[in-house]
């Protein structure tokens, strides 16, 4: 049941953000036909965290993608049209980093028998469809190693990772992107003087000012997260 309930919100919160006139509904596909050349070009993406998950979404006309990004749009690539949405997909399994979004043929995960499939509907009109497969973490979890922990953390010292200073988000139309110019001014979801956030490969680790050291930003961290249970 627990695994239905998260099909089912990552499909809604899917739907509610892909660009359309209306907004679309999911519902769950109940035939078994296999998918063929429909989710030929699907727009995928893989979730890694507390609850991994391989995600694809593939329309039947993207044509309806327009309205959002309007005209002269159209070097935009679908993936990153499509990319919100299936960050709102991922975010309701809890913690973790969704992976860049790609399009490629679809029809092994489509057809997977553990994947949900889910129709997604304007009105009574099929626009699409989402797929979702759940990966086991568990089984991974389980496994108890007499090895200690320091010798783990010893094998991966010089493997590199990538820290990134946000200092605040905004979301934007692809209009709005396209519209950009120099001198445009770009309002963020933060407060002049709030700290910034540390992030290592996209996981929020601690938060932190923004300084100048020798005419070179740096930022100077002030508190650091409560993440091991997050990172389990």
């Amino acid at each position: 049941m627990l695994s239905t309930t998260l099909h089912a919100d990552a499909a809604a919160a899917l739907a509610a953000l892909i660009p359309n006139g209306t907004e679309l509904h999911a519902a769950p596909r109940k035939t078994s036909i296999r998918f063929g050349s429909e989710v030929s070009e699907a727009v995928q993406a893989t979730v890694v965290g507390s609850l991994s998950a391989d995600l694809a979404v593939a329309l039947v006309d993207i044509a309806p993608l327009g309205m959002a990004t309007g005209e002269g749009a159209t070097n935009v690539a679908i993936s990153d049209i499509l990319r919100p949405a299936l960050e709102a997909a991922a975010s309701t399994l809890g913690h973790g980093v969704l992976g860049a979004a790609r399009v490629d043929n679809a029809a092994d995960l489509f057809n997977d028998t553990d994947t949900t499939v889910f129709t997604l509907q304007d009105g009574d009109e099929t626009v699409g469809w989402f797929a979702i497969r759940l990966r086991d973490n568990a089984s991974t979890s389980r496994v108890v190693s007499t090895e200690p922990i320091s010798g783990k953390l010893g094998r991966i010292n010089n493997v590199e990772m990538t820290l990134t200073v946000e200092i605040g988000r905004t979301r934007m139309s692809v209009r709005d992107v396209l519209a950009l110019e120099p001198g445009a001014v770009v309002e963020l979801d933060r407060s002049a003087g709030a700290p910034a956030d540390i992030l290592l490969n996209g996981r929020l680790i601690a938060h932190g000012e923004v300084v100048v050291v020798d005419q070179d930003y740096a930022v100077r961290v002030t508190k650091i997260m409560d993440v091991p249970d997050s990172l389990s």
